[in-house]
């Protein structure tokens, strides 16, 4: 074993993401534009996208799981400021239980498009409403660990959307500002073995009033993709 520290704790040990090493905090790099973040300026974006490439497409395998197709609705809301609107999953479900979200799941075979998979699950998870959403493009798929490909469906949402979260899936609903979200000064990363494998993934902690969200592994992952997308 190499001296000179300890060694990596492993990642089964740690119930909280939040104790994994931090190697660094990305606050050299540009925050993207307020500019670029209105409506008009995400619409432009998406109907004539840049030459770029995703920073982050594909995490280590953990799982035996068959690769599964699924979506997930990145929703920007219209408010003066415009912010993304997150759901934190349930304790009991079987993957990825209590983790900051976007609304999203598997594609079901009817589904006719990943954008199809987004809106129903998102009107499954949170009752939002198809017509209050106007979908911009999608990211680049994002396969995890547990093998799900996702393709993350970037979207604009009515403020005056109604929502009424699933109690079943969805144990909560919150919204962070689109602009701190874009500053890579917030965007952490972290890094340990996990099961004798060196993992990393982005982490983009939240202070929500007296309450921190911590926004880490793929969701964050597509958010730095969304990042990248929009300061190329």
């Amino acid at each position: 074993m190499p001296t000179g520290g300890p060694a990596p704790k492993p990642v089964s040990a740690i119930a909280d993401p939040r104790q994994a090493p931090l190697v660094g905090v990305d606050g050299h790099l540009p925050a993207v534009p307020m500019a670029a973040q209105t409506p008009q300026a995400l619409r432009q974006r998406f109907s004539l996208p840049p030459s770029w490439s995703p920073e982050v497409v594909l995490e280590k395998r953990f799982s035996d799981r068959q690769p599964t197709d699924a979506a997930v609705l990145v929703p920007i809301v219209l408010r003066s400021e415009p912010t993304v609107l997150l759901t934190e999953r349930t304790a009991h479900l079987s993957t990825h239980s209590g983790q900051v979200a976007f609304p999203g799941g598997k594609r079901d075979p009817e589904d006719a498009s990943a954008e199809a998979t987004a809106l129903r699950e998102a009107h499954e998870e949170v009752g939002l409403a198809s017509g209050d959403v106007e979908v911009l493009g999608t990211l680049p798929i994002y396969t995890t660990g547990t093998a799900f490909l996702i393709t993350p469906v970037v979207a604009l949402v009515d403020p005056a959307a109604r929502l009424a979260p699933n109690p079943y899936e969805v144990a909560d609903v919150f919204e962070v500002p689109l602009a701190f979200l874009l500053n890579p000064a917030h965007h952490e990363r972290h890094a340990m073995v996990w099961n004798g494998v060196p993992r990393e993934w982005f982490a983009i902690p939240y202070q929500d009033g007296d309450r921190q969200r911590y926004i880490w592994g793929a969701t964050a992952g597509m958010l730095r993709n969304l990042y990248r997308f929009l300061s190329a």
